[in-house]
């Protein structure tokens, strides 16, 4: 996929042609949006998207132990940093922060922020860091994160985010990429978040994750914004086919490969959050089905034997094993005798034991003593 720039008016999500279906649209720009019409065919192009698939940023999940779990499972699948907010790199431990295992790759950080300057700080430190990708957040409806005005309230604020992301670019020479909601509270227009993605693609933004839920910015936790806003993919699918070269990717409330399948129809990517977490060996045949990968030899005895080794290296550095397998307690989900496995690897009295002891004793049936 090219990550040149391209002309702003090809994104003027607010003067496309008549002829192109939209209404009330001036027609200032009607060529240069006619050209890019014309020359491209308006399909998705997967085999070469580095963005096919992909597993979502989540807070207090999606850590470097976290990655390192879900890399064993899938090498092609693109993983995310938790939010890191643009304060927190500035002013704080840079290096426990940014640190990751190279088995990661390709990995992308996501910045929460929205001073221009300060981001474009923070995407040259994780560029520097070997990131592949810097990611603002933009769909973020928790209370705590839009009183530092920035996750999904700036999406109110598209030329703020525009300015964001062109600094961001100027600053860098990866990809920087976008996360977003299909709108802001009850309001449900597509005009919305198309002159929005228009906006921001103006600034040179090329690749844009849209959670395919509006954020409701009060009332709601951000658990049950996760829920409660209904699904509507068919705005993510009228994204990809109103800006054909976007790489558009869609995220929310995927739980099967046969959705990931019928989604792949429709748009460039699909991102998947808590059942990837939850439920990670529906990963361990992505590459194979999905990237067209040899079939994998992987089992999960297997899997969890190589995260024994890591939570090893983890112990020897002075961190406790039980940072690692919290990630990886969903990892035997589905097959008998995996809620014991799961009390195994939970259960404080084990602590004191080396990964390996406790691998041992959670593949027995006598309960621990």
């Amino acid at each position: 996929m090219s990550l040149r720039r391209r002309p702003a008016a090809a994104y003027c999500a607010r003067q496309w042609p008549k002829d192109y279906g939209q209404s009330s649209l001036c027609r200032t720009c009607a060529s240069a949006r006619k050209l890019l019409i014309d020359d491209v065919q308006i399909n998705v192009n997967h085999g070469s998207s580095p963005w096919k698939l992909s597993v979502a940023p989540m807070m207090d999940w999606t850590d470097r132990h976290c990655r390192y779990f879900h890399r064993l499972l899938t090498q092609r699948t693109r993983l995310y940093t938790e939010m890191v907010t643009t304060g927190a790199l500035l002013h704080g431990n840079v290096p426990r922060h940014l640190d990751f295992n190279e088995a990661e790759h390709p990995v992308a950080l996501q910045l929460g922020g929205s001073e221009p300057d300060d981001l474009a700080a923070c995407a040259k430190l994780g560029e520097k860091w070997g990131y592949d990708e810097i990611n603002l957040n933009c769909g973020c409806p928790s209370e705590r994160v839009q009183r530092g005005a920035f996750g999904a309230c700036l999406m109110a604020e598209p030329q703020l985010v525009a300015d964001g992301v062109k600094a961001m670019r100027d600053a860098v020479n990866i990809p920087v990429t976008v996360k977003h909601r299909i709108g802001i509270d009850h309001a449900e227009s597509y005009a919305f978040v198309r002159d929005f993605v228009g906006t921001v693609a103006a600034a040179g933004c090329e690749v844009f994750i849209v959670h395919a839920r509006n954020a409701w910015l009060k009332g709601l936790s951000p658990k049950e914004n996760r829920e409660v806003p209904p699904l509507r993919y068919e705005t993510v699918y009228q994204l990809k086919r109103d800006f054909p070269k976007l790489t558009i990717v869609l995220n929310g409330g995927v739980t099967t490969n046969d959705q990931v399948a019928e989604h792949l129809a429709h748009v460039d990517g699909v991102m998947l959050g808590r059942e990837a977490y939850h439920n990670p060996w529906v990963m361990a045949d992505w590459d194979e089905r999905f990237f067209g990968a040899e079939p994998s030899a992987a089992e999960r005895a297997g899997i969890e034997a190589r995260m024994v080794e890591y939570m090893a290296r983890v112990v020897a550095n002075g961190e406790p094993w039980s940072h690692v397998s919290r990630h990886m307690l969903g990892l035997w989900n589905g097959i008998p005798g995996a809620r014991r496995w799961r009390q195994v690897w939970s259960d404080h009295r084990m602590k004191e034991s080396t990964p390996a002891e406790v691998s041992r004793q959670a593949t027995l049936h006598e309960p621990v003593n």
